[in-house]
């Protein structure tokens, strides 16, 4: 029997020490929607371990032939905008509407220890309850763009457990939301009235790429602040190249305490779907992002083998003492390394 007859099609019974799951354990459990698999399946993608890349390699391979429905909403902010009260205030009324929601929370993590809390189902207590819904905190890492190194793959999972709306929430770490941007169809931005500005410089980076523009905290003392704020991130989306073609970014306002603004930022959603799939910009964008992610993993591949590379570790310590001392330039000694890399791959048997 294999591992996957002994856990139920909702995810209830598991043996208290799970035992290894096949290729065809995964596939099957993912495409049942087994919650309990498709944990394990993102754990699996997202192992370091090579063993395990090459069986989740296989997984995913397996799963990607089956076309992708969900839509796929990118969700950033300024720190403090409240994105994780504000996911599950969205959450909660798109389960209710019917539909099954996958949020994928990426929590900063630490440069010192390389800690992170992934305390956000804690945040997300209704949401975290809800049969139709799957929150997956993931470490950030050392990734830039505020996204963890598997989040494309893990994508792939929920939209194959059968979830049709995938939100994915990430650190608000300004610029370099554009890995985000790389690899949603939507692309929401949270602000808050009265942010200051500390933040504008944050604010500018990313305006460019939003879809729509959320004022949240628009409640209470902040309303009149709230209000002003959005026509003044409006009057700027105005004189901005649209971050998809033939569509318009707008700027509204939101409360996730009261969940004001949250049915019409859903019309909104349902809206950018409806005219722009006939037109065939959402499959191009996604052609797009295909072909980035296939330049991210080159890059990240090249960058793991350069450093495991036994006669570039060797070498250098030595090189980075002589580049400090002033003895050689850093162009020498990149070169220097590069040369050891290329000579060690050309003695290596090929595949």
């Amino acid at each position: 029997m294999s591992e996957l007859n002994k856990i139920s099609a909702d995810g209830g019974s598991f043996p208290r020490r799970p035992h290894a799951l096949s290729v065809d354990d995964y596939v099957a459990g993912v495409q049942a929607g087994n919650r309990t698999i498709l944990a394990r399946a993102i754990t699996l993608v997202e192992s370091s371990s090579r063993i395990h890349e090459v069986q989740a390699q296989e997984v995913l391979q397996r799963l990607i032939l089956r076309p992708a429905k969900a839509r796929r909403i990118g969700i950033t902010g300024v720190p403090g905008v409240g994105k994780s009260t504000f996911l599950e205030k969205f959450g909660c009324f798109l389960t209710a509407k019917g539909h099954k929601v996958a949020v994928l929370t990426i929590d900063p993590s630490s440069s010192r220890s390389g800690g992170s809390i992934l305390g956000d189902k804690t945040r997300m207590e209704c949401l975290s309850r809800d049969e139709n819904a799957f929150i997956r905190p993931t470490p950030a890492g050392s990734n830039l763009g505020g996204v963890a190194r598997r989040t494309r793959e893990t994508m792939i999972l929920c939209e194959a457990a059968g979830f049709d709306t995938i939100l994915i929430e990430s650190v608000g770490v300004g610029q370099s939301e554009i890995t985000l941007r790389s690899m949603v169809d939507f692309f929401l931005l949270l602000l808050i009235p009265g942010a200051g500005d500390e933040l504008q410089g944050i604010k500018k980076g990313i305006i460019e790429m939003a879809d729509w523009v959320m004022i949240n905290k628009a409640d209470g003392d902040n309303r009149l602040r709230a209000e002003q704020a959005r026509i003044e991130q409006d009057a700027a989306l105005h004189y901005m190249q649209p971050a998809t073609p033939t569509w318009k970014s707008e700027a509204a306002l939101c409360s996730a305490l009261t969940g004001e603004g949250i049915s019409e930022l859903w019309e909104c959603i349902d809206r950018f779907y409806r005219e722009l799939e006939p037109k065939g910009i959402i499959a191009r964008r996604r052609q797009e992002q295909a072909l980035d992610w296939l330049t991210d993993l080159i890059h990240n591949e090249l960058q793991r083998s350069f450093y495991s590379n036994p006669r570039v570790t060797a070498r250098m310590p030595a090189l980075q003492g002589a580049l400090l001392r002033g003895e050689i330039t850093a162009v020498r000694a990149a070169q220097t390394l590069l040369a050891l890399h290329e000579g060690h791959n050309e003695q290596s048997p090929s595949t």
